[in-house]
C-alpha cells in the first residue's frame, strides 16, 4: 500500500504511461502488505525509477565479464582506481566518480570482486542513471568499492523485513559453509522481480537455485541449508531523490489506475 502525505492527480494521457519494468514496480508497491510513505508524488516517482535501474544494473552486471574473486585477487582499471591492499577499488583523484561507476560496464573484463561489492556496485550505477551527474560526482568524489564500504549518501539502510520489492539487496545465509571457502559463508543478491535474484557469482537464478548453489559449497557432513534472511537493504530512497535528474521526468502518470484511490484527512492512499 501507497500513502501520499501531498494530494496527488493522475495524467491519464496514454502519452505519458509508465514502461512495463516501471509499472510492475509501482504494481508491487500498491499490492504489499507494507505501507510505504512518500512526501508527495515525485518521491514516489523516484523511487519507481531507481528500483528499476537497480534491477537494469545488476542484469547488465550479471551479463558482463566482470568476474568473481575474494579481496586477494580483486582487480580493477588502473585508469579510473587504485587497487589497495585491502582488496578495495579507491577513485583516482583526477577521475570523475560518473565515468569510474561507467567503465565498470563498459571494461568489465579488467574487474573482478566479490557479491557485497557487486551490490555497491550496482546501486552506485542505478543512483547515476537518476541523479544529475554533477550532483553524481559532488556526493561520491572520494569513492571507495570495498564490501559494503559506502559513501554515507548512498544512504545504505539493513532492517528486518520479510516483504521485499524489485531492486532490494537481500542476503543468503549458508551455516554450514566450508571453512577453506569462507567467501560462500552467504550471498548477496538484488531482487529483481517475477522470483529471480542477480547474485555475483552464482549468476541469475530463483530463490531455490541460490540456495542450491550455497549448498553446493557447505563442509563435509553438513545438514544445515543455507536460507533467505528476513532482512532488507535498501538505498535512502528518499534523499536521493532531492537530487533527481529533471524532476518533470518524474512525474506519476498512469493509464486507468488498477488500484483503489482512497483519502483520509490530506493523505492519499493507493492499494489493491
Amino acid at each position: 500500500m501507497i500513502r501520499m502525505l501531498s494530494s496527488i492527480n493522475f495524467d491519464v494521457s496514454d502519452s505519458f504511461s509508465l514502461p512495463p519494468s516501471e509499472q510492475r514496480i509501482l504494481d508491487a508497491l500498491v499490492s504489499s502488505p507494507k505501507l510505504y510513505t512518500y512526501a508527495n508524488k515525485q518521491q514516489l516517482r523516484f523511487e519507481i525509477a531507481l528500483r528499476d535501474r537497480i534491477v537494469r544494473a545488476a542484469v547488465d552486471l550479471a551479463k558482463s565479464r566482470a568476474r568473481f574473486a575474494i579481496f586477494r585477487f580483486s582487480r580493477c582499471n588502473s585508469d579510473f582506481w587504485t587497487r589497495d591492499e585491502r582488496g578495495g577499488f579507491r577513485l583516482r583523484p583526477d577521475v570523475p566518480a560518473s565515468e569510474a561507476i561507467k567503465d565498470i560496464f563498459v571494461h568489465s573484463e579488467r574487474y573482478a570482486f566479490e557479491c557485497a561489492t557487486a551490490i555497491v556496485i550496482v546501486f552506485y550505477k542505478a543512483v547515476l542513471d537518476v541523479i544529475d551527474p554533477a550532483a553524481f560526482n559532488r556526493l561520491f568524489a572520494d569513492l571507495l568499492l570495498y564490501d559494503w564500504h559506502t559513501d554515507q549518501d548512498l544512504g545504505i539502510q539493513t532492517k528486518k523485513d520479510e516483504h521485499f520489492l524489485p531492486g532490494d539487496c537481500l542476503y543468503f545465509k549458508n551455516p554450514e559453509f566450508d571453512p577453506l571457502t569462507p567467501q560462500w559463508q552467504g550471498e548477496n543478491t538484488i531482487y529483481l522481480g517475477d522470483g529471480l535474484f542477480y547474485g555475483h557469482g552464482i549468476g541469475i537464478q530463483t530463490q531455490d537455485g541460490i540456495i542450491a548453489a550455497l549448498n553446493r559449497k557447505r563442509k563435509r557432513g553438513a545438514t544445515k541449508s543455507a536460507y533467505l534472511l528476513p532482512h532488507i537493504t535498501q538505498v535512502d530512497f528518499a534523499y536521493l531523490s532531492q537530487f533527481a535528474r529533471g524532476l518533470d521526468e518524474f512525474r506519476l502518470p498512469i493509464r486507468r489506475p488498477p488500484f483503489i484511490v482512497g483519502t483520509l484527512g490530506s493523505a492519499t492512499f493507493l492499494h489493491r
